[in-house]
């Protein structure tokens, strides 16, 4: 069984785990009806459309 010579040090153990310890950056699409910036797979706040279709009224159509 594989013995380690020596102790980890905590410097050296966390510059190891920094590589995946952060935050992955936000996919913004634009939406097709009103250009405005939504999140991918969502309703636009904005506008209300989805996939082309009106999902919700706005407070400014009612």
């Amino acid at each position: 069984m594989a013995v380690p010579k020596s102790k980890t040090s905590k410097q050296r153990k966390n510059k190891r785990r920094a590589s995946s310890y952060r935050l992955n950056k936000t996919t913004i699409a634009e939406c097709p009806n009103c250009h405005e910036a939504k999140l991918p797979h969502r309703i636009c706040p904005s506008c209300g459309y989805y996939d082309g279709k009106e999902v919700i009224a706005t407070s400014e159509e009612v």
